[in-house]
């Protein structure tokens, strides 16, 4: 699990296609390197991987086909920059709200907007199914980011990024027509299938 407070950004150095996988190398910073065992779960842009090598401060992430398919890591290239965040532990702070890593789709960036303290992105989900999740003021994950929702229309929403969020994350470095991966509030997504669930039992 996850809080969706980024620890910190990390480079792709390395990306090595295997036959049933592919393998990034991140150059992680050496406060997230603590402790770190192989078999340890990381969010990549929010996508929860398993640590499969370390060697210094060098860790490699495997990615299979289900993996790029659904995410935007497919679209990675070496020197780009993901967003970093270590799984919880039992005595850490949910900062944002829990997570799984478990990226459900993808979303295109439609507007920037640069206001006078902080960014607003609109964005469109890639599947227009997912839309009846996304609630005004309710959770989102995006690229491993807690952020509330703000507007939501038929078939796009958008959301408010702070300074803070713009300094220590990708996002602010995101451009028009950008894809992002999206996690869907488990809370809201229970709650919504549960009521379409009874609504088709009367």
């Amino acid at each position: 699990m996850f809080s969706g407070i980024v620890q910190a950004t990390a480079r792709i150095v390395d990306i090595k296609e295997k036959k049933y996988c592919v393998t990034h190398v991140l150059q992680l910073p050496q406060e997230l390197l603590t402790d770190l065992s192989l078999g340890a779960s990381i969010a990549s842009n929010g996508c929860c991987l398993t640590v499969t090598e370390i060697n210094s401060n060098l860790v490699s992430l495997d990615l299979i086909k289900e993996t790029l398919k659904i995410t935007n890591l497919s679209n990675i290239s070496i020197g780009d920059i993901v967003n970093i965040e270590r799984a919880i532990k039992f005595n850490n702070e949910i900062g944002g709200h829990l997570m799984s890593g478990h990226i459900i789709t993808t979303a295109e960036i439609t507007e920037i907007i640069n206001l006078e303290d902080n960014y607003k992105i609109c964005m469109k989900l890639h599947d227009n199914n997912y839309m009846k999740y996304i609630m005004h003021k309710g959770f989102i994950g995006i690229e491993g980011v807690s952020l509330t929702v703000d507007k939501v229309r038929e078939n796009d929403f958008s959301v408010h990024l702070i300074p803070e969020t713009l300094k220590n994350t990708n996002l602010g470095i995101k451009k028009l027509n950008d894809t992002l991966n999206i996690e869907i509030d488990s809370y809201t997504q229970i709650i919504v299938n549960t009521v379409e669930n009874i609504l088709l039992k009367k």
